[in-house]
């Protein structure tokens, strides 16, 4: 009888693998090894694959490291342990994969154990893990080693990145979704305990003005074309500012913090290790130096602000104003605040508007780090449904009193390179900080010389202040969009007829001396439509005022340059053509270094391209 024999294996591993071919040849099925085709977008998830997107997953990278030491079994089934091994491995073997390991490892680790510490007493918090994650984040980029530091073309380079800033939030958040609660002391990590103390040195504000801290990237942004972020290591922060003279109703600020480690992991392991927590405004710093290195901060300065104006009553506020007339502090806003040193920006919105419809413009020019470093955006809020006339007075006073302030002394010469930049009846309230009115604004609606006319003489005061001025001398810069210098085409009779049956004027305009303009009036050359009434903002923005065709021969005084944004609507002639409100012929003027027409409707001051000019403008200012 003969007996045949398939194959001899004399070798165990090859027997092994002899035996898994032939069932692979018998079966049919697919091989233990091989390939399948997948789709490109596929192809990116699965080889960017970490805890950061797919909870509890270790990458390719950190399952190598892991399954070096054949802890992928013990990671398995017991986490903390496996940490505890490979943390062991890493204080004698310098490579510094193995902190990339421990960081991945240590996130992923976190996000399995609940965040109001029942866990036990004798495990760690998870919020614990997850600073133990930024300490081995931290080390594995900066720390010192026998291996370089990793390539920033290295996806664990970019990737550990992530890992410090994140779990530096969540090292220091309560729980999920709250806010962040920054304190010194000890802190119980897998090697051991590591002292932190805070360091405001570089930071302007006391922690104690914000009544609390949320991490950035907790948010999701709506409402913006872009949100501006900054890479770079450090947790980025919305800081919630308490009230104040600059923020009434509260404010919010772009703050970053950065966990700075003293020592390595021996150092951490024999209890020698400290850290610092370091705080810097995202307006004023954009690195901090580590071990001689410039290391860029991470920073978001769209979420602070898309939180602030998440409430509607802001975005109401404007209409609401113009309507009942009241409400309003003629105010100077902040969203930062004063800093010496940095050119003040002022903007000031049109009718029935707000500060916040300014928000796109300041949200994009704070992209550029120039324009971030050199100046600081204020923002003007009154109730535009006054006469243009008054509201230009009370921001000439405004700005004044903010100025002495800021800066009672005259001492920082950004001060006096101010930009005021005005949108509508806005851009005429910016006019009358730039220009000298000497008696041309009088002359034009009376013959008679102000002195001897016989008037209530607080009604006399008001006329006085509205009508005769000086340019402000710390403005160097204005800018207009969408300015109605000869008046609005929908400033008609009926239209401010009925602007009159709609609105109620302010108080302090009614009971302040304004209430026997109406009687004063007949002796005015005023159109009769404007006659025998308390006037309004629609009034003041008639082409038929003859007070604004005064104020538009009025040139910019010496020193102060002017810059035009027209808006005409698309597929409009030019110079025929209007924004929906204002007409070009009324928006242009002769007396301004550039004139920049976009092809928008009146609300220009969003446009991307009116933002890029005012950018190119402030950049110039600055030369």
């Amino acid at each position: 009888m003969t007996t045949f024999t398939l194959f001899r294996c004399d070798i165990p591993q090859i027997c092994h693998l002899s035996g898994l071919t032939l069932i692979f040849l018998l079966s049919g099925c697919a091989p233990p090894i091989g390939v399948t085709k997948v789709t490109p977008e596929e192809s990116y998830q699965i080889s960017t694959t970490n805890p950061l997107n797919h909870k509890g997953t270790l990458s390719n990278k950190a399952k190598a490291v892991v399954n070096r030491y054949n802890l992928l079994e013990v990671y398995d089934s017991n986490p903390r342990q496996a940490l505890l091994d490979l943390h062991k491995k890493a204080l004698t073997d310098e490579r510094r994969d193995l902190l990339f390991a421990l960081a991945e490892a240590s996130y992923a680790y976190g996000e399995s154990l609940p965040t109001d510490g029942s866990e036990g007493v004798s495990e760690q918090s998870a919020s614990d893990v997850y600073l133990q994650t930024a300490v081995y984040a931290y080390l594995y980029l900066l720390g010192e080693s026998k291996e370089p530091p990793p390539s920033p073309y290295d996806s664990r380079f970019r990737e550990a990145c992530d890992l410090y800033n994140r779990s530096l939030g969540r090292g220091f958040q309560q729980a999920q979704g709250d806010s962040i609660k920054f304190a010194a002391g000890e802190r119980r990590l897998l090697s051991g305990s590591l002292p932190i103390s805070l360091d405001t040195n570089d930071f302007r504000w006391k922690l104690n003005d914000f009544e609390a801290f949320y991490p950035a990237n907790d948010f999701d942004i709506y409402g913006f074309t872009v949100r501006n972020r900054n890479p770079g290591l450090g947790l980025s922060i919305i800081g919630v500012t308490h009230q104040s003279n600059d923020a009434p109703n509260g404010g919010s600020l772009p703050i970053t913090a950065f966990l700075h480690i003293d020592g390595n992991l021996r150092d951490l392991q024999a209890g020698h290790a400290s850290a610092k927590l370091q705080f810097f405004s995202a307006y004023d710093n954009n690195e901090v130096m580590v071990n001689g290195q410039h290391i860029p901060l991470q920073s978001d300065t769209t979420a602070p602000l898309a939180y602030r104006l998440n409430d509607k009553e802001l975005w109401n506020q404007g209409l609401k104003s113009f309507l009942s007339g009241g409400g309003v502090e003629y105010n100077v806003l902040m969203v930062q605040p004063y800093q010496p040193g940095l050119i003040p920006v002022v903007m000031v919105h049109g009718t029935g508007s707000s500060p916040v419809w300014w928000a796109e413009m300041v949200n994009t020019l704070r992209t550029d780090p120039v324009i971030r470093s050199r100046y600081q955006f204020w923002f003007y809020e009154y109730a535009s449904s006054a006469p243009v006339l008054k509201s230009a007075a009370d921001l000439r006073d405004t700005l004044i009193e903010r100025v002495k302030q800021s800066d009672p002394q005259n001492k920082d010469p950004a001060m006096n390179q101010m930009v005021v930049i005005g949108h509508s009846q806005g851009g005429l309230l910016t006019n009358l900080t730039a220009v000298d009115s000497g008696n041309k604004l009088w002359a034009s609606i009376n013959d008679q010389s102000f002195e001897s006319i016989d008037v209530d003489p607080n009604m006399k005061s008001h006329l006085k202040r509205a009508l005769f001025f000086e340019h402000l001398p710390f403005v160097k810069r204005v800018i207009y969009i969408s300015t109605p210098h000869r008046g609005s085409f929908l400033s008609k009779d009926w239209v401010r007829n009925l602007t009159r049956a709609l609105v109620s004027l302010p108080v302090d305009l009614v009971k302040g001396g304004f209430e026997k303009f109406a009687e004063f009036s007949g002796q005015l050359k005023l159109p009769a439509s404007m006659k025998g009434k308390i006037p309004t903002s629609a009034d003041g923005m008639s082409p038929d005022n003859p007070v604004l065709k005064a104020l538009v021969n009025l040139p910019l005084a010496s020193g102060i340059t002017g810059n035009s944004i027209v808006a005409v609507l698309p597929d409009m002639d030019i110079k025929t053509g209007n924004d929906g409100v204002v007409e070009y012929s009324s928006a242009h003027i002769d007396d301004v270094e550039s004139e920049y027409i976009v092809r928008t409707g009146h609300s220009a001051q969003g446009h991307p391209l009116a933002i890029e000019e005012v950018r190119r403008i402030l950049l110039k200012h600055i030369n």
